[in-house]
């Protein structure tokens, strides 16, 4: 189980021990899509969703998504998040949505699981609120695009410049 931190010596699962780590500031940033019909994504683009502002809805459940990801994730360490920035962008080609999610904290472990669930949890909640109306929503494309501080300090995905697929 070498290099997998989550694992002991003798490989059973553990929380892994960060208090020796140094406090730095964290911040991750995810990505993700999720693809429609042409007429669902004009009831979210126009507003005539039945349930309400679906980008608005999915926002507020991105942003808790994010500061409950340790209660969905086992072995994730509760975190004080001091940002999370949620960005949904309408996507007439795919068609669909794209929602990409920034969340930062200082403290000594990364936040990369929280923007992933952030993600999640947004494009999910566009699928719950449109299900009635387009129940082949595919959700893809969720990933990591960058990462900063810590101990192994920055990492940007190689498509990290190009348009959100």
């Amino acid at each position: 189980m070498s290099g997998l931190t989550h694992f002991d010596a003798a490989g059973e699962a553990h929380m892994v021990d960060v208090g020796a780590k140094n406090e730095t500031r964290r911040v991750a940033v995810a990505r993700g899509s999720i693809a429609m019909l042409e007429g669902t994504l004009a009831l979210i683009r126009e507003g005539r969703a039945k349930k309400g502002d679906v980008l608005g809805v999915a926002r507020i459940a991105a942003i808790q998504g994010a500061k409950r990801t340790a209660d969905l994730i086992p072995l994730c360490h509760p975190l004080a998040l001091t940002r999370v920035a949620v960005d949904f962008s309408v996507d007439e080609a795919l068609p669909g949505v794209h929602c990409e999610v920034r969340v930062e904290t200082v403290g000594r472990t990364g936040v990369e699981m929280e923007a992933l669930t952030a993600v999640q949890v947004g494009l999910l909640t566009i699928y719950d609120m449109c299900k009635a109306v387009d129940r082949g929503m595919t959700i893809t494309n969720v990933k990591v695009m960058e990462k900063h501080g810590g101990k192994s300090g920055d990492w940007v995905a190689d498509d990290h410049t190009s348009p959100a697929p």
